[in-house]
């Protein structure tokens, strides 16, 4: 039994009453404190585990990695919309800013205690409780406080990027129901809610007193993790120094991670480049995105000696998408059949060819390379249960069954443009005098946003190479869209604000889709800025699907809301999609070193460098 000083009475009668329905109610339906959740059946770590099974408890501490971004930054606080922000303070999971859990990259959805010593729930998920851990302490030495996690959370939901305000409308009630202790009540049926619950970061309240939350600023943020910000040069560089005193060394969710002394950033204007750097050994970490690359590139005099080395690690994680992106806000693009025109007219088999050597595979859909993704041909059972009622609102294909045109090797793929013209001319459009036009003579025209400092799957060079192979295939169209490259700051301004007709788009997706697909794609992101729903997409189907993920109680639930969802954003054609790997592609420093058994999510955030160490090879 777990005895507590509750901080109100209302807590002591829900305390009360809970236990007197004891005798009422089964056993197993009880709500107990656990070390870990999964979102569906049980961690795969017990209690006690000494540390993930994708780390290295005997790793050497000690050491620096020098690592590397493109474009700059204007902000320390990456938690709102404002500003071009320091990025690794929020992709690496716990880097500063620890949240109540950790998530484990080595199953598909499982949070362990990090800040939380428990986590509680009922067999609904109609709320969520945790415990501080007594020993939690910020970097500066003072303790972690429920006053710190209340008011972080609060002030994120308020004042936070969407990401985080989208959930907290769902929060009905967060109270303190003990000296350590946080409980948050739904106000929605959505299971992974008190998942979600886990994973923001917690901020020292003292810290931002007087000041404006949501306002960007190079203020170096207190938080609790394992590193801190040791030196700022604005928009060119951050160094992150590991704490001695970190208050969580000796935790299993910590045990083999963390082994860097220095994590150092350097930002560069483009990926060419950052290359550059990495072969005059400036930087100790080049990721690959491109197989042809891997083969072609890596013959420079750093490799040769062995000073440099390569290293292949596999995933088990969907492909998510990437590629062109149209924006349906545009009335140019919001009919179906001049998106489908657009993947007929680019010619992915000529392209890939001449960028990749044809060596990765086209993404098929959102969810491919996983159990997640749709299956070819019509949809049926539980799948087709669930979008028939939206039947008349879909496009065709997303029922009966939807795959991307396969291309031609030469440069012009004439059935792929006879394909777009059909199209092209059922909306409404064709060419005359060269140019195509709508009845009233105005001609398709667009713009094409780009990014001059790239992505963060490619460089602007091959963002630019696979857009002017497809503005000539265009031109056979009788459209000649504008092309324009910004500066990452003026390009993230753009975005956020969906002034673009087309650009390059890149999601990664988890094996555990949830809440995140409405920031993705959810209706409230057609009009609010900073969502990731850059194709402008009002789907109520979408909208279903998602929530009965959020609903199900089962695995086999789950997969066919998934795969349901994935026919909707496939055959909705609103992104034209490119190559990706079934592997990461890791250029680096000899003597940095990871674990011979990597996680199912292979190289995502929390594997490196979190679980790299330095040491000199044998």
């Amino acid at each position: 039994m777990r005895f507590f000083k509750f901080a109100n009475e209302s807590a002591i009668w829900r305390r009360i009453a809970l236990c007197l329905c004891v005798a009422s109610m089964p056993l197993a339906s009880l709500a107990e404190p656990r070390h870990a959740i999964a979102m569906y059946g049980e961690p795969a770590l017990p209690a006690g585990f000494t540390h993930l099974p994708y780390a290295n408890p005997q790793a050497p501490k000690g050491g620096t990695i020098r690592l590397a971004e493109t474009g700059t930054f204007d902000s320390l606080n990456p938690w709102i919309l404002m500003g071009n922000p320091v990025w690794p303070i929020f992709t690496q999971p716990g880097l500063v800013a620890e949240s109540l859990m950790m998530r484990s990259i080595d199953e598909p959805f499982t949070l362990y205690g990090l800040l939380a010593e428990s986590v509680e729930t009922d067999a609904d998920r109609t709320w969520v409780e945790f415990t501080l851990r007594p020993e939690a302490r910020f970097s500066d030495g003072t303790p972690v406080t429920i006053e710190d996690v209340m008011w972080s959370y609060e002030v994120l939901g308020t004042k936070g990027h969407p990401r985080y305000t989208a959930v907290w409308s769902k929060v009905e009630t967060m109270e303190q129901t003990g000296p350590r202790s946080v409980r948050f009540t739904f106000n929605a049926a959505d299971r992974e809610l008190s998942m979600l619950m886990g994973m923001r970061p917690i901020l020292k309240k003292a810290q931002w007193q007087g000041r404006d939350f949501d306002r960007s600023s190079l203020m170096v943020p207190i938080g609790s993790g394992p590193y801190v910000i040791d030196k700022v040069d604005p928009g060119r560089a951050i160094t992150f120094r590991r704490n001695p005193d970190y208050w969580g060394r000796d935790l299993a969710v910590s045990r083999g991670l963390h082994n860097f002394d220095v994590i150092r950033y350097d930002y560069f204007g483009d990926a060419s480049a950052m290359f550059e750097a990495f072969k005059a050994g400036e930087i100790d970490v080049w990721r690959e995105l491109v197989a042809a690359r891997w083969e072609r590139n890596f013959d420079f005099p750093a490799m040769r000696e062995g000073r440099m080395v390569k290293s292949e690690i596999a995933h088990g994680r969907p492909s998510g998408i990437m590629g062109l992106v149209m924006n349906t806000r545009n009335p140019l693009f919001a009919d179906w059949r001049v998106r489908q025109a657009m993947i007929e007219a680019f010619n992915y088999r000529f392209i890939n060819m001449t960028l990749t050597g044809g060596k990765d595979p086209r993404i098929t859909s959102y969810f491919a390379n996983s159990d997640l993704a749709m299956q070819p041909g019509p949809a049926t059972g539980r799948e087709a249960e669930l979008l028939a009622p939206f039947a008349d609102q879909l496009p065709p294909g997303t029922i009966e069954g939807y795959a991307l045109p396969e291309g031609g090797e030469r440069a012009i793929d004439r059935k792929g443009i006879r394909a777009a013209l059909d199209l092209l001319g059922e909306a409404g459009w064709t060419v005359q005098e060269g140019e195509l036009r709508d009845a009233e003579g105005r001609p398709f025209s667009f713009e094409i946003l780009l990014n001059q400092s790239g992505s963060a799957m490619r460089t602007s060079a091959e963002m630019r190479q696979i857009v002017d192979i497809f503005v000539q295939s265009l031109r056979n169209l009788g459209i000649r869209p504008t092309v324009t490259q910004l500066d990452a700051a003026q390009y993230v301004e753009r975005t956020n604000n969906y002034q673009f007709d087309m650009t390059w788009y890149e999601r990664g997706l988890s094996l555990s889709p949830g809440n995140e697909q409405r920031l993705y794609w959810g209706r409230e992101g057609v009009a609010k800025p900073g969502s990731r729903n850059w194709m402008g997409m009002d789907s109520p189907a979408a909208e279903a699907m998602i929530a009965e993920m959020g609903h199900a109680r089962t695995h086999e639930d789950f997969v066919a809301a998934v795969r349901a969802l994935d026919r909707i954003l496939t055959a909705g054609r609103y992104v034209i999609p490119v190559s990706y790997s079934r592997i990461s592609r890791l250029a680096h420093r000899a003597d940095l070193d990871y674990p011979e058994n990597t996680p199912l999510y292979g190289d995502w955030p929390g594997f490196m460098p979190e679980t790299w160490w330095q040491e000199e090879r044998k």
